[in-house]
């Protein structure tokens, strides 16, 4: 199974406030990194190519008096796509349990383990909702993706890390080994940066090695790097390692790497009823996986590709599951601040071309649900 898949701001002060806001795990048993999360980027043209196809949210399906209602409801199937990870796999459960159809949502969710795939199928109207990391959302919204963040989903609490060499004992003792990093964008890319920035270090203090996070991880295991950034499986592996250790891991700073579920943008402001019903069927699923934990890694194991309810439970340990008073929280202020490190890290690598407004690709008001 595939796993998982920061910065202009002063640095010190934000690192605080994040660890203030989101330093306790909040709802379910916590999970593992954001597969979330892997690198992300499509060339540009493109993504903005698929993305001028897309004019308003899907028709079919929908009704006149649906769209002049404050809480319209889609009337058609809407499909959210998100890789194999399991701070996404509450989505799946909630479709499993029909926490969706509760709130009158007809949902199902396909997958994708191509953050690439996923962001052009949301772009062209196949799909009307993506999860994936914050800064991921960022760069799609960039390269002219019509998405909105609508949702927190989980944040990473260990899941993804930096395995290194035992001579390395602290991150800037990283100075001048090999290092094995993906390059083109995502969380492990913008988890690392941000590191660099609290060090006052930057890339060229090491020599990096760009390849996958998985790839990387096999690499530090096979003994040819001296320090890998990946996520679970490979920094257990790492420990395991004859000459290995967890350097670093995304437990010290919660509330960077966060998954998150964006909407096509036209779609959440015609259809704001279902997009409420989404939040809501992700909160219950929630609950669920809280109250009635073994028979939910019963149903999880069969999208977390685990083969026990042990092994369901160790990969939730390694992040945290964001419920609607965590989501209140991180939207209130939170989220704003890392997509705004987002926008900044992409456009000074000049992976995008121009800034992206916090205001712009996040909207708050659909995670209070249908209260």
């Amino acid at each position: 199974m595939k796993k998982r898949f920061v910065m202009s701001l002063t640095l010190a002060a934000l690192s605080a406030g994040m660890l203030a806001a989101c330093g306790s795990k909040t709802s379910a048993p916590a999970a593992s990194s954001s597969a979330s999360s892997e690198a992300a980027s499509a060339p540009a043209a493109a993504t903005t190519e698929a993305a001028a196809a897309v004019t308003e949210a899907p028709a079919a399906g929908t009704t006149e008096a649906a769209a002049s209602s404050g809480d319209a409801m889609y009337d058609g199937k809407v499909l959210l796509g998100h890789a194999s990870w399991i701070g996404f796999a509450p989505l799946n459960l909630a479709d499993d349990m029909g926490f969706f159809e509760k709130y009158g949502v007809d949902c199902d969710i396909e997958s994708f383990e191509s953050k690439a795939d996923s962001r052009a199928a949301l772009a062209a109207g196949r799909i009307q909702g993506i999860s994936t990391t914050v800064d991921t959302q960022v760069m799609s919204r960039a390269q002219g993706v019509n998405l909105q963040i609508v949702l927190a989903e989980d944040t990473s609490s260990g899941g993804d890390g930096i395995s290194a060499i035992k001579d390395i004992k602290d991150f800037k003792d990283l100075k001048g080994h090999t290092v094995a990093l993906d390059t083109s964008g995502g969380a492990s890319y913008f988890w690392f940066n941000y590191l660099l920035q609290q060090n006052d270090m930057k890339m060229d203090d090491m020599k990096i090695q760009n390849m996958s996070s998985g790839d990387a991880g096999a690499a530090f295991v096979a003994g040819k790097v001296d320090a890998a950034i990946t996520w679970e499986p490979w920094l257990s592996r790492a420990k395991e390692a004859p000459n290995g250790h967890i350097l670093i891991d995304s437990s010290e700073t919660p509330g960077i790497i966060v998954d998150c579920l964006a909407m096509d943008q036209d779609f959440a402001a015609k259809y704001p009823g279902t997009v409420k019903g989404i939040c809501e069927a992700w909160y219950d699923a929630l609950d669920y996986i809280k109250t009635n934990p073994e028979d939910a890694y019963k149903i999880l194991m069969k999208y977390t590709g685990d083969d026990t309810t042990d092994a369901v439970a160790g990969e939730l340990s390694g992040v945290t599951l964001y419920d609607k008073e965590a989501n209140e929280k991180y939207f209130g202020g939170e989220i704003q601040k890392v997509a705004k490190m987002a926008s900044d890290l992409w456009l000074d690598n000049k992976l995008i071309d121009s800034a992206v407004s916090p205001d712009d690709v996040i909207n708050g008001s659909f995670i209070s649900g249908t209260d």
